[in-house]
């Protein structure tokens, strides 16, 4: 499968200053498959340690010396390591996670040796590190699950892909095509973007098939939280992870997660959740100015699952029939209250994102008063863009027009079924208040090219 991290890490790796990459991400988001594909690409000998199966390994690295380390290593598989043409890649290292201070030494006294370590749930594992973190000697690098984008292009759809990425909002987009594209919208909505059940269902067109990879993979991440995490009730993290799904779209209240738990155990463990990638929180802003982080109320703050499938999954949504039906896909996702649409776009946000930072994802709602709410806010170069998210074709734009009038702002987004359109508004909310601006409307599979048609519509 093709993934635009690739040309991420075509850079990285041909940079000559380059630093030790950390590789983060969710588990089985694809961080071993595209570490191994970076390699072969570039016809680098891949030295693999993986130590979670085997974390005795990490004798090898006793040494602070990197030439005695990679002496070791070289004993250990039986051949020679070559550091201008090879990459030595440090798998699953959160269950050895006092290596990752030994990245240091490869970038002070072996730069030409590529160095990857990869990991998931890292900030479990590092709660418990004794060690200090090598700061400014190595690169983070976070690594999404497949975008729509990217399920489009997986599954064949090569033509339509490159369509899309070429979308012009003055070109006619044929009816035909954009059903098609709602359809696979649909399909991606169940199977979601995790590159194993992504290529299932690639190769075999069965949901149960999914639904069985969906809910082993959600095991795996319990099993997870028992392993790294022993500082946090187990317990707890599966409450965390079902309400989540119960409070999707909504503002997150801790109290709705466990009645016996107190707020104090409850956010840590969120915190570390959000950190390790298995859920993304969506942060208040004000809206005043940027960064849109400055003036936040920290009480305000909604919750999303890593992958759209897993929602589904957990929602019994996938156990609607064998073979997918679009209709019952869209009315379930209307009967969600906007929750499903929401996850997905907010999904598609954080996957355009630079992978060399954590990103955040923004919402406003008023804190006091009338009720008030848009569902993101986004930075388009010095430019606040609020985004109004339907899950269907219609619906009230109240809250948007005043929003629009309040903060004195000229141009809005909104995502929902419909084509691609391009609106001049002039009205008055429903306080009043008269209130002009652009509005783009376009259809939730092109969130990804947002920025491109924004500057399209703004020409």
């Amino acid at each position: 499968m093709f993934r635009t991290a690739s040309d991420e890490l075509d850079i990285w790796l041909k940079n000559q200053s380059r630093k030790p990459l950390v590789l983060r991400g969710a588990r089985q988001t694809g961080k071993t498959w595209i570490v191994r594909e970076l390699a072969m690409r570039h016809q680098f000998e891949l030295v693999e340690l993986n130590f979670e199966q085997h974390p005795n390994l990490s004798d090898l690295f006793n040494s602070n010396n990197p030439q005695l380390i990679i002496e070791n290593i070289e004993a250990e598989i039986g051949q020679k390591i070559d550091p201008e043409h090879s990459l030595l890649f440090l798998d699953e290292i959160q269950a050895v996670p006092e290596l990752l201070s030994k990245l240091r030494w490869f970038k002070e006294n072996m730069p030409k040796l590529a160095v990857v370590a990869a990991g998931s749930l890292l900030e479990f594992a590092l709660q418990k590190m004794q060690y200090s973190m090598p700061v400014g000697r190595i690169t983070y690098f976070y690594l999404e699950q497949l975008s729509f984008l990217e399920f489009i292009l997986a599954a064949g759809h090569t033509p339509l892909y490159q369509k899309l990425l070429s979308y012009n909002i003055n070109h006619a987009f044929p009816k035909s095509l954009h059903e098609k594209c709602l359809g696979l919208y649909y399909e991606y909505c169940l199977v979601g973007g995790m590159p194993e059940i992504v290529q299932d269902w690639i190769v075999n067109r069965k949901l149960n098939s999914c639904i069985k990879l969906q809910h082993d993979l959600i095991s795996t991440y319990r099993d997870d939280f028992y392993k790294y995490g022993s500082n946090i009730d187990p317990i707890l993290l599966h409450k965390i992870f079902e309400s989540i799904c119960d409070q999707l779209g909504n503002k997150f209240i801790f109290s709705r997660v466990s009645s016996a738990q107190k707020t104090t155990q409850i956010k840590p463990a969120i915190i570390m959740l959000s950190q390790a990638r298995v859920c993304t929180p969506v942060f208040h802003t004000s809206g005043n100015g940027l960064p849109l982080g400055s003036q936040s109320n920290e009480k305000f703050f909604k919750m999303l699952m890593n992958d759209i499938g897993l929602i589904s999954a957990q929602s019994g949504l996938t156990m609607i029939n064998q073979r997918i039906n679009h209709k019952k896909v869209r009315d379930f996702i209307f009967s969600n209250r906007g929750g499903m649409a929401e996850q997905f776009i907010g999904q598609q946000l954080r996957a355009i994102q630079s992978p060399y930072l954590p990103g955040q994802l923004f919402y406003w709602q008023r804190t006091g008063g009338r009720a008030g709410e848009i569902d993101y806010i986004i930075q388009h170069e010095n430019r606040i863009i609020p985004i109004e998210v339907k899950a269907g074709s219609s619906g009230s734009m109240k809250s948007l027009h005043q929003f629009m009038s309040d903060k004195g702002l000229d141009f809005a987004l909104r995502c929902d079924t419909n084509p691609v359109s391009v609106t001049n508004l002039n009205l008055k909310t429903t306080q009043g208040d008269q209130v002009s601006y652009q509005l783009l409307s376009i259809p939730v599979y092109l969130i990804e090219m947002a920025h491109k048609l924004i500057d399209q519509a703004s020409e």
